[in-house]
C-alpha cells in the first residue's frame, strides 16, 4: 500500500491511497462469499457458488465493488497509522481509479487534531475563593430548613418576589382564538423563581388579588412556535410564608438535635462541607481554564459547524447569539478534548476495568438506568471508546490538578488531592442515593 499526505489546512488532510490488487485478495475472497450467499444459481447450492460463475452471472464489477468497500475502511484506519494522523470526524472518501488486475487508488479528506506544542501544564497557578462558612451562610441554610415547615398566610397587598401566588392563566392569539396549552387554574407559582413562561414575573409583580394583567409571549416550539401570543394572568390569592420561630421546639421537629446551638453547629459543618467542594470545582474550573489559555490551537470549522447544526436540529430557538454562545462552547470543548488527549498520550495514562466501572457507577443515575444496563447500551451504540476517551480526559486533567499550585483568596494553600477525595466521595454517595431511589421506584411499580 502506497499514502501520500496533502496537508489543506493546519486541521484537515487528504489522503491517497494506493492499493495493489493482489493486497486486495483477502477482500475478493470475503466478495464472492458474501454474493455467493446472496443469489441463487441452479445446480449449485446456496454460498457454493464458484467465483467465475458469480463473475458470468452477475459481471465482475460487483464483485470488485463488493471488495473494495471491505478494503477502503480498513486502508484508510492503516494509512491514518502509518501516517499518524488523528482524525475528528467522518472522512470524505472517493475512489478515484480502478484499474482491474493492477491498482485501486482512493482518496480520504478529514478534519484532524492539529499539531502544537504542549504548554507546561506541570506550572499552573490559580487562585480561588476561601472556603469559610459565614454567619449569614449559616443563617441561610437554617432559614431553608424553616422554609420547609413555613406556613403561607393570605395577605392584602401588592405580591413580591418570594410570595406563593395561586393564578389562572390563558392564552390567546391575536385573532382572539384560545391556547389551550396556555388554559390552567388556579396554579400555585413562587414569585421570583423565573419558573413561568417567559416574561410572566415581570408581568404580574406587583399585582394584588383580584387584579388582571397581560403580556406578549411567542413559544420557540410546539404547534404555536414562532407564532405572537397574548397571556392573560389573574392573581386569585398572594400568599406570604410565615416561618416557625427558631426554637428548641422546632429543632427537635426538624432535626435530630435538641437545641438551637446543635443545629447551627451542624449547619457550620455541612456549610463548611459545601463550600469547601465549590473550591475544589472552582479550582479544577480555573485550572482547566488557565490550561486552555496558555496555548491557541486552531479548531475544525467542519467538525464545529456540524456541531452546532446537530444541536439546533431539534427546532428550538436559533438566535444568532444562542448560535454564537453554541459554537464558543463547541469550541472550547473541542480544544480541551485536543489539550488533554495530547497530555494523556504524552503521560501515558491508561484506563483500568475498576475506573470503567466507577464512571458507569456516576454516569447512570443521569440516565436513569442501572450501570450494567448503561454498559450494555454503550456495547450496542459502539460507545465504549467515548467513555474510555471521557475517563482518559478527567485522569489527564486530575494530573494537572495534582501539580498546580492553588492558594485562596486569604493567601492559604489549598490541598485539592483531599478536596478531589470529598468531592468524589459525596458525589458517588448522591448517585447512589439517586440510584437506589430510581430501583425502588422501579420496583414498587412493576
Amino acid at each position: 500500500m502506497k499514502t501520500d499526505l496533502e496537508s489543506l489546512s493546519p486541521t484537515r488532510v487528504k489522503l491517497t491511497v494506493e492499493l495493489p490488487f493482489d493486497e486486495l485478495q483477502p477482500s475478493f475472497d470475503k466478495a464472492y462469499a458474501s454474493i455467493a450467499k446472496q443469489v441463487s444459481v441452479p445446480g449449485f447450492r446456496k454460498g457454493k457458488v464458484p467465483a467465475r460463475v458469480i463473475e458470468q452471472r452477475f459481471g465482475r464489477g460487483a464483485v470488485i465493488e463488493e471488495a473494495i468497500n471491505d478494503a477502503v475502511p480498513k486502508a484508510y484506519e492503516d494509512a491514518l497509522r502509518e501516517k499518524e494522523i488523528v482524525p475528528v470526524g467522518r472522512p470524505e472518501v472517493d475512489v478515484t481509479e480502478i484499474e482491474d488486475g493492477e491498482k485501486v487508488t482512493f482518496t480520504a479528506e478529514v478534519d484532524i487534531r492539529p499539531e502544537f506544542e504542549l504548554p507546561d501544564y506541570k506550572a499552573i497557578t490559580v487562585e480561588v475563593d476561601a472556603a469559610e462558612a459565614s454567619d449569614s451562610d449559616i443563617d441561610e441554610h437554617i432559614d431553608n430548613l424553616r422554609t420547609r415547615f413555613a406556613s403561607l398566610k393570605d395577605v392584602d397587598r401588592a405580591c413580591a418576589d418570594g410570595d406563593v401566588l395561586l393564578v389562572d392563566i390563558s392564552g390567546s392569539t391575536d385573532s382572539g382564538d384560545e391556547v389551550d396549552d396556555l388554559s390552567s387554574s388556579a396554579m400555585s407559582y413562587e414569585m421570583g423563581t423565573d419558573g413561568m413562561l417567559p416574561g410572566f414575573d415581570d408581568a404580574v409583580r406587583g399585582a394584588s388579588t383580584g387584579e388582571t394583567r397581560t403580556f406578549p409571549f411567542t413559544p420557540s416550539n410546539g404547534d404555536w412556535a414562532g407564532v405572537s401570543l397574548t397571556v392573560t394572568a389573574t392573581v386569585t390569592a398572594v400568599r406570604e410564608r410565615e416561618l416557625p420561630a427558631l426554637d428548641e421546639e422546632f429543632v427537635t421537629m426538624a432535626s435530630e438535635f435538641d437545641t438551637v446551638d446543635e443545629l447551627r453547629e451542624d449547619a457550620r459543618s455541612r456549610v463548611g462541607r459545601l463550600k469547601r467542594m465549590e473550591q475544589g470545582q472552582q479550582a479544577r474550573e480555573k485550572v482547566n481554564e488557565a490550561l486552555m489559555a496558555s496555548v491557541d490551537i486552531p479548531v475544525p470549522e467542519g467538525v464545529i459547524a456540524a456541531e452546532v447544526d446537530a444541536h439546533f436540529e431539534d427546532g428550538h430557538e436559533a438566535s444568532d447569539e444562542h448560535r454564537g454562545e453554541i459554537e464558543q462552547q463547541s469550541r472550547e470543548a473541542l480544544k480541551s478534548q485536543f489539550i488533554l488527549d495530547r497530555i494523556a498520550e504524552v503521560e501515558e495514562v491508561s484506563v483500568g476495568e475498576s475506573e470503567l466501572s466507577n464512571w458507569l457507577m456516576q454516569q447512570a443515575p443521569r440516565y436513569g438506568m442501572a450501570p450494567d444496563a448503561l454498559a450494555q447500551a454503550l456495547v450496542e451504540s459502539g460507545q465504549v471508546s467515548m467513555a474510555l476517551s471521557d475517563i482518559r480526559r478527567s485522569k489527564a486533567l486530575a494530573l494537572v490538578l495534582e501539580n498546580a499550585t492553588v492558594t485562596d483568596s486569604n493567601g492559604d494553600a489549598v490541598d485539592l488531592q483531599a478536596l478531589e477525595s470529598e468531592l468524589n466521595e459525596a458525589m458517588q454517595a448522591a448517585q447512589m442515593a439517586q440510584l437506589q431511589a430510581q430501583m425502588a421506584a422501579a420496583e414498587s411499580g412493576q
